[in-house]
């Protein structure tokens, strides 16, 4: 029997607690603009646009358009960014829910930066929520109230630091031609991109860095500049140092301050990436050098946006929409009216077509950019003797050990140099990859549909050779330099490099630099052999102040296994060996300290051509060729589509690539694949039931349409998330790599 009031008895303390009922809380709207315009932290593509939220009277001061916010987002609660405040709102007043709070009153991300990335987002075909993925690190709350203690303290610029940008620009107006036109760029208020070749030289690159850096802050500018990895950074920042500009550190106050800050998204803590964020979005610090978390570091005004290194792998971010460093500087550099400087070593084709065509045109990402060149006088002081011993140069030379992976000729040149300091040995990466070539020239063997390099896939019956990007198979081959038929396979690798030259130079210092067995910083200006990989050449570091800039320099340096380029696969390969060995040579000793650089074995003669005059643009300007005539990027604009096959047949079909306006391109497919690939590392099966019969395509349209196809990628693949269709599917414009 029951009856109204009954309660169930219980225990003592095991009772279920009442909970008391709360009462709604009470807003009021605020008077003036109550509507925020919220871009929220969640991923997917369909979501990507703002979304309308009332501000209290009471928050309406700290809710301003930049802040960090906390609402309500279906059943749970999100963060986000105000992006606009309005006064009125498309969706029913009813409907729309308050801002839960405020969680920061700083500006995290200023009004141009919010302007930088919606253009990345559109650049990319991805959303606001994506790239603000990349830019804002997550907060951390002390740091808010320290940085508060150093608002008040600004440095000046250091005197020498006017003192050291007039003297570097006699520097580099001695070295390179038009420097004239990039000094008034640096100083003045319009957009320019430039493409900046360098010098060979152990400290060139820093010293030409650390003066477009100087210059920039005497007028008033801010400076960000992209260096592949961290090593470039503890390069440039002594350097920067003797411009008198001291980098960003704690101060006597409590808080921290400096001219120059290190911005790195994956070594640094949370807490050191967000002081050095919050720092520069508050205009505390003006120069922002690291990697390519760099590259949406929140300055204002027209500043100096310079990249080292363009063709770099650790240029592009691993996650949708897989935005390029490059595209995201010289984007932001032109919204800022600002200055872009892409520096190499190498200049990559994509620079090259900027400068000199053909038919270059303007896209989100590119444009025409003015080129500084070394002069050619100081070029050839600047640069080490560089031999090439092929084949043919050591039958010349009637040396009998043809053939040999060290021939007597190199010996001797190294044991000579290695009388009086350390000498590098380059040689190819640890890892073991493997490609086809002639049989009878070793020529690398290529797709005659599109150039792409041909391989054995391992999961099929008949084995017969197919191309890696566009799926065709290779029937009938024959070799378009000798006409030979066969094809051989090559495996690619070093091992047992140490212990072999240990024979030839008996005595001498070996060390090893390289992944496997591990980074060595730095050696002594004293006799040894270097054994290192690309990416890890130790510097040289003198060990008496009287060695000066010698103490600097190997006295040698020698690319090992050269033919080993010969069959590295990718559409940027010959650029990415070129840049390797231009970087490990430009830590050589000029010819006029007796300084030489050999390369051992056959490779492309553009290549070796390019080494030996020191002068990328030949190599450029072949690969240039080579991609208008099979339709490689820059040439046309591309993207990479991947995921089950269903799902990427239909996206290429509803964008036009499969039967559309985008089934050619020019006088060539628009669409190249769809080719079998791997399915991704997990441990899920239900995962790896969705990537079944993975697959991936290229599609190629004009580089004038470069935006419309960002465009029609992201809404079509948004269409694919919103409507729950079966399958993985993701996409990547302007990839590095076609493979």
């Amino acid at each position: 029997m029951t009856f109204e009031g009954a309660e169930q008895l219980a225990f003592a303390g095991l009772a279920p607690r009442k909970r008391r009922r709360r009462a709604p809380a009470e807003h009021t709207p605020a008077e003036h603009s109550p509507i925020a315009q919220v871009v929220l932290e969640v991923q997917a593509l369909h979501l990507g646009q703002t979304f309308d939220y009332l501000v209290d009277e009471k928050d309406s001061d700290a809710a301003q358009p930049g802040v960090l916010v906390r609402v309500r987002f279906g059943g749970q609660r999100v963060n986000g960014v105000i992006w606009n405040r309005a006064a009125t709102s498309a969706t029913p007043r009813s409907s729309l829910r308050y801002l839960e709070r405020v969680v920061s009153s700083d500006i995290l991300v200023p009004e141009s930066m919010r302007e930088d990335i919606s253009l990345i987002a559109e650049a990319y075909g991805g959303t606001r929520a994506n790239i603000l993925r990349f830019a804002v690190p997550p907060r951390v709350a002390k740091v808010e109230a320290e940085q508060r203690l150093a608002a008040s303290f600004t440095r000046r610029l250091a005197p020498q630091a006017l003192k050291g940008a007039e003297q570097g620009y006699q520097r580099i107006s001695a070295n390179y031609g038009d420097a004239h036109v990039l000094q008034e760029s640096l100083t003045g208020n319009r957009f320019q991109a430039f493409v900046f070749d360098l010098m060979p030289g152990a400290q060139e690159w820093q010293k030409d860095m650390a003066w477009m850096v100087a210059t920039a802050l005497t007028a008033g500018k801010c400076a960000v500049v992209e260096l592949p990895t961290m090593r470039e950074v503890n390069d440039l920042l002594p350097v920067l140092r003797n411009y008198g500009l001291m980098p960003f550190a704690p101060a006597a106050n409590g808080g921290w301050v400096g001219d120059v800050a290190v911005l790195n998204a994956e070594a640094m803590p949370a807490a050191d990436r967000y002081r050095t964020y919050l720092a520069v979005a508050l205009g505390q610090v003006k120069v922002v050098i690291g990697t390519r978390a760099v590259a949406y570091a929140p300055v204002e005004g027209p500043a100096l946006f310079a990249i080292l290194e363009d063709a770099a792998y650790q240029n592009m971010d691993g996650m949708m929409p897989y935005p390029q460093a490059r595209g995201v500087m010289r984007l932001r550099a032109k919204a800022h009216g600002g200055v872009f400087v892409a520096m190499a070593n190498a200049r990559t084709p994509q620079s090259h077509w900027e400068h000199a065509g053909p038919d270059t045109v303007e896209t989100p990402v590119s444009g025409f950019s003015t080129a500084i060149h070394p002069l050619a006088s100081p070029l050839k002081d600047a640069t080490p003797w560089v031999r090439w011993l092929n084949r043919e140069e050591l039958t010349r030379l009637a040396d009998p050990t043809i053939g040999a992976r060290v021939p007597h000729t190199a010996v001797r040149v190294l044991s000579k140099a290695l009388e009086s300091g350390p000498v590098l040995l380059s040689i190819p990466q640890d890892s073991m990859s493997e490609t086809l070539s002639c049989a009878h020239c070793h020529r690398q063997a290529r797709c005659p549909k599109c150039a792409g390099p041909l391989q054995v896939p391992s999961d099929r019956a008949d084995n017969t050779p197919r191309c890696r990007w566009c799926g065709a198979p290779a029937l009938h081959w024959a070799c378009p330099a000798c006409k030979h038929e066969r094809m051989r396979v090559v495996r690619v690798g070093a091992t047992g490099t140490a212990q072999e030259l240990a024979g030839l130079f008996r005595g001498v210092p070996v060390v090893v630099s390289s992944k496997a067995r591990g980074l060595v910083a730095d050696v002594p200006a004293k006799p040894m052999i270097v054994i290192a990989t690309p990416g890890f050449e130790p510097r040289v570091h003198p060990v008496e102040a009287s060695q000066g800039a010698a103490g600097r320099e190997y006295r040698a340096v020698a690319i090992l296994d050269a033919w080993t380029s010969l069959y590295a696969l990718g559409v940027d390969a010959r650029l990415d060996t070129l840049t390797a060995w231009m970087r490990a040579i430009s830590l050589c000793a000029p010819r006029s300290r007796e300084g030489q650089a050999l390369i051992l074995g056959e490779t492309d003669p553009a290549i070796a051509q390019s080494l030996m005059v020191w002068d990328s643009r030949i190599l450029a300007a072949k690969d240039m060729e080579e991609r208008v005539e099979t339709g490689m990027p820059p040439a046309v604009a591309a993207a990479c589509i991947w995921g089950r096959r269903d799902a990427v047949m239909t996206l290429m079909q509803r964008i036009g690539a499969l039967g559309g306006d985008w089934t050619v391109c020019g006088e060539l497919p628009g669409m190249l694949g769809p080719v079998p690939i791997p399915q991704p590392e997990t441990v899920d099966a239900r995962e790896l039931e969705a990537t079944a019969d993975r697959v991936k395509a290229v599609v190629r349209v004009p580089q004038t349409e470069r935006a419309e196809l960002a465009e029609r990628l992201q809404r079509e693949t948004a269409r694919h998330v919103a409507a729950r269709e079966p399958g993985e599917l993701r996409f990547r414009v302007d990839p590095k790599d076609l493979i």
